[in-house]
């Protein structure tokens, strides 16, 4: 019954297959075995199943687009990140593709963004390769039962052809790639990579502009975990390759997820996902044990090298800096698997600045919490993005610029509201450079990143004696038990303090041009609570 009213929504997408070409909500071990019989992947010995996706070894920015049409062309923040595309060009993407997908068979994949069923969407993702059903089965939130029984009509579907490869002639494309996300046909077209990236973040893309249009819910870029004991809240925002993951993998704490939430007023966060999405560049037992030990069966590695025992190499990056890995959030053993948390009492913000002139954590008012937020900044780590080879300074509004539909102001009132309305404390936590720039310098021991965020955690940072930097306008404490007090300071572990002056100053301007090109708008009081160069 199931596969038939399936196939009959796959019918009005254009997909006409056999029913034996039809594989519906397959388990991970089903969908390991049609992975493994078509050749897609190599099953390790910790159990994961590995598969390499070819060109695209990260997101392809340049190959995302929105589809223009009337009931949405004054609601998206159109521009670099936001692209338009037409309707014409997007229907000759999405016939490609569903021919495809009726020639070669699909799988097919019914679950919810939102542990939250309140807001909760529906997302049927139909998949030609067996690898990125188990992929995108293990990242959303899976239904129970009896909701995949009284599943129905999905909110939105996702159409996944990495076999397809577009005309690059055709209208707006940039490559044999595209993500196109069509928010009046509820319908999402991947076509020409293998990188299951884009499907998770088609469907974060997609909830940041149906959680604040239809629910009034903040969507965040962002990890959260719970005391487990008081549960308190915390919510850790930052881009790829700040820490998202691995700060939020604490065994000390109850992981409610590692990426993508949701904060409804009065009701708290939410996950949206059902797994986690970590990098596995140098992963070892040692330093993110939780991590390490969830790459099982069930996981799916994305371009991480096997050696001759197939046990996997986290050091060996030929394939690309961004090796991966997808689990169940149920891998992680201290896992809060309900998925859902109180209002927040700490938000941090994770910085990774190539700079090295950031101090590892600083205290933020109010009005910076505003400032940093929109302002977004990091450097892009290598592999992220095509083409990322070594840090890249950035600023990404909100933490996640490229997942937002709409104006960063819509989102940055809402943390803005949320803030006031309670006694949330806020920080900047630098997970980059110490010691001078990228080069010179080298990045902050995880360890030293833990005990500060512990501390920023359980309120004993508060007791430090706090010194104020002129440049950057922070409050920065200049004690943590367990990290040297010349690494709190970033001034005093440099080799010279005329360097780091220069290069304070240098990164100073670049956070004033930044606001004064986005957000010159903004209250005066927001903008005098940045840098001053």
């Amino acid at each position: 019954m199931a596969v038939e009213s399936v196939s009959q929504i796959l019918e009005r997408h254009g997909i006409v297959a056999s029913a034996d070409a039809v594989h519906v909500d397959l388990a991970p071990a089903e969908l390991v075995e049609a992975a493994l019989a078509h050749a897609e992947g190599t099953l390790a010995a910790n159990g994961a199943l590995v598969v390499e996706t070819g060109k695209y070894t990260g997101r392809s920015p340049k190959d995302r687009f929105v589809v223009d049409t009337p009931e949405i062309h004054d609601t998206i923040a159109w521009g670099n990140v936001n692209v338009p595309i037409s309707q014409e060009s997007y229907e000759q993407v999405r016939d490609g593709v569903t021919a495809h997908l009726s020639e070669r068979g699909c799988y097919v994949v019914r679950g919810l963004a939102g542990a939250n069923r309140d807001h909760a969407r529906k997302f049927m993702v139909t998949c030609e390769l067996a690898s990125q059903a188990l992929f995108i089965t293990q990242l959303l939130v899976r239904p129970t039962d009896e909701e995949r029984a009284s599943y129905g009509e999905p909110d939105f579907t996702i159409l996944a052809a990495p076999g397809y490869k577009c005309d690059s002639s055709i209208e707006g494309l940039n490559s044999e790639a595209a993500v196109l996300v069509n928010f009046t046909e509820r319908t999402v077209v991947i076509a020409g990579t293998e990188y299951s990236g884009e499907i998770k973040k088609s469907v974060f893309s997609v909830m940041n502009y149906l959680l604040p249009v239809e629910d009034h819910v903040l969507p965040m870029h962002c990890s959260a975990s719970m005391d487990p004991e008081t549960h308190d809240t915390a919510v850790f925002f930052g881009l790829s390759g700040t820490g998202k993951t691995t700060l939020s993998a604490d065994p000390k704490r109850l992981l409610i997820g590692d990426d993508e939430h949701g904060w409804a007023m009065d009701e708290g966060i939410f996950n949206i996902e059902g797994g986690c999405y970590a990098k596995c560049d140098g992963l070892t037992e040692e330093r993110e044990p939780e991590i390490f030990r969830a790459v099982k069966f069930g996981a799916l590695c994305e371009n991480v090298i096997l050696n001759d025992k197939r046990e996997p190499d986290y050091d060996d990056t030929s394939l690309t800096e961004n090796t991966r890995v997808g689990y169940p959030i149920e891998h992680i053993p201290n896992a809060w698997v309900n998925g859902s948390g109180g209002e927040p009492t700490v938000v941090i913000f994770l910085t990774c600045d190539a700079f090295g002139v950031l101090p590892p954590i600083a205290r933020l008012s109010a009005d910076a919490a505003m400032y940093h937020f929109v302002s977004g900044f990091t450097s892009k780590v290598a592999g992220t993005e095509v083409g990322i080879k070594e840090p890249v300074p950035t600023f990404s509004s909100l933490f996640g610029e490229p997942f937002m539909p709409l104006d960063p102001m819509v989102y940055a009132d809402m943390l803005g509201e949320r803030i006031a309305a309670g006694k949330t404390r806020v920080y900047l936590v630098n997970t980059g450079w110490v010691e001078g720039s990228y080069g010179v310098g080298h990045r902050i021991p995880l360890i030293y990143n833990r005990i500060n965020v512990n501390a920023a955690l359980d309120g004993s940072l508060e007791q430090a004696e706090f010194i104020h930097d002129d440049v950057f306008n922070l409050d920065i404490p200049t004690t943590c038990a367990g990290v040297p007090d010349n690494v709190m300071v970033p001034w005093k572990c440099w080799e010279s303090k005329d360097d780091y002056d220069a290069t304070a100053r240098k990164l100073a301007h670049m956070f004033q041009e930044n606001f004064e090109k986005k957000y010159a708008h903004l209250p005066e009081n927001v903008k005098n609570a940045g840098p001053h160069a």
